[in-house]
C-alpha cells in the first residue's frame, strides 16, 4: 500500500486515515467512483490524470480495501472498480469537504439552504443533465427499500425526483431554522406534489422525494400528511455524493438543497430545476418537463 512520506502517530485515526487517503488523487477517485465512473479510462478522463499516477493510486485504494475491482474483459483482461463498505463510509466525508468549499471556498462562508443561480454549486447540478443516475444505490423509502434502477422504472414514462431540506414533522427542525435562505417549504412541497399525484399517474409519472432524514422520520411524516409518493432516505449521502448534489450543515447533519430532476426510462436526466425559489412553480415545472418528456 502507498504510504505518505511521513511517518502517522500510531494512536491518532486522523493521521492514520491520511496515510490511507490523504493524497488529493485519492480522494477524487472515490468522488467519481461513487458517480459510476468506473472503468479505468473513463477515470483518467475524468480526472486528466496520467496512466501511471492513476494506476499507483487505484493499487493503493485496492490495497487499503477502499476499493474492489471486477473483470469484464479477458484478453487483455479489462477491470470495473467500485467501492468496498470501507470505501462507501467515506463518502460524508467527501458530501461535507464539497459542503466546505461550497460555503468557504467558492461562497461567502454564509450558511444558506440555497444558491443563486450563477453559484458555482448552480453550475455543478446543471452539468447533470444528459448523465445517468448510478442504477445501484440504496435508499430506504417509505415503500420499502428501493434500489434506484427501480425508483426510475422503465415502466414510468418519467421521474420526478425532488430533494428538500427537512419536514419539521415528527422532528422539531433545529433552532434558528427559519433564518438559514432556501429551507422552509418541504412540507409544502411534499403537499403539492401529493395534491397532483393523480395528474403525475394519469401521465406516467414516478415522483419520489428525497431527504436525509431518518427512515422512520419519513415513515412519520408520510403518514400525518397522507403522503403518497415514496419518500427516499439519503442518510449515508449516497445519492448526494453520486450527484454531487448542494447540501449545507444544520442541526447537527448534512442536509439536501432544494432541487428536482426529471429522468427518462434510461436513469438519464433530462432536466434540473435549480435553485427553487417558487415552490409551487417549481412543481408545475417538474409536471410540464416530465410530461414532455414522456410524450417525446
Amino acid at each position: 500500500m502507498r504510504r505518505s512520506s511521513y511517518s502517522p502517530e500510531p494512536d491518532c485515526a486522523i493521521a492514520q486515515s491520511l496515510a490511507v487517503i490523504g493524497d488529493g488523487w485519492e480522494l477524487l477517485i472515490v468522488r467519481d467512483l461513487a458517480r459510476g465512473v468506473d472503468r479505468f479510462d473513463l477515470l483518467a478522463e475524468s480526472l486528466q490524470i496520467s496512466r501511471k499516477v492513476l494506476t499507483e493510486r487505484l493499487n493503493g485504494l485496492l490495497d487499503s480495501g477502499i476499493v474492489d475491482r471486477t473483470a469484464y474483459q479477458e484478453h487483455p483482461t479489462r477491470y470495473a472498480y467500485h467501492l468496498t463498505a470501507r470505501g462507501k463510509a467515506l463518502l460524508p466525508v467527501l458530501v461535507a469537504l464539497q459542503d466546505w468549499g461550497d460555503r468557504w471556498l467558492l461562497g461567502d462562508g454564509e450558511l444558506t439552504g440555497t444558491n443563486a443561480a450563477d453559484d458555482a454549486p448552480a453550475h455543478r447540478v446543471h452539468e447533470l443533465t444528459g448523465r445517468r443516475i448510478p442504477a445501484d444505490l440504496l435508499l430506504p423509502a417509505t415503500n420499502a427499500n428501493a434500489v434506484l434502477r427501480d425508483v426510475v422504472a422503465a415502466d414510468a414514462n418519467a421521474t420526478v425526483i425532488f430533494g428538500y431540506p427537512a419536514t419539521g414533522r415528527p422532528s422539531p427542525l433545529p433552532a434558528n431554522w427559519a433564518d438559514i435562505a432556501g429551507t422552509a417549504g418541504c412540507t409544502l412541497e411534499n403537499r403539492l406534489f401529493a395534491e397532483r399525484a393523480t395528474d403525475f399517474a394519469a401521465a406516467g409519472i414516478a415522483v419520489h422525494g428525497v431527504s436525509t432524514q431518518r427512515p422512520d422520520e419519513h415513515e412519520a411524516f408520510a403518514k400525518a400528511e397522507n403522503i403518497p409518493h415514496p419518500l427516499l432516505s439519503d442518510t449515508d449521502l449516497t445519492l448526494a455524493a453520486a450527484l454531487r448534489l448542494p447540501t449545507f450543515r444544520a442541526g447537527g447533519y448534512e442536509r439536501l438543497k432544494r432541487i428536482v430532476l426529471v429522468a427518462a426510462p434510461d436513469r438519464t436526466i433530462a432536466a434540473v430545476r435549480y435553485p427553487v425559489t417558487d415552490i409551487p412553480e417549481a412543481v408545475s415545472w417538474a409536471f410540464d418537463t416530465a410530461r414532455r418528456l414522456a410524450t417525446g
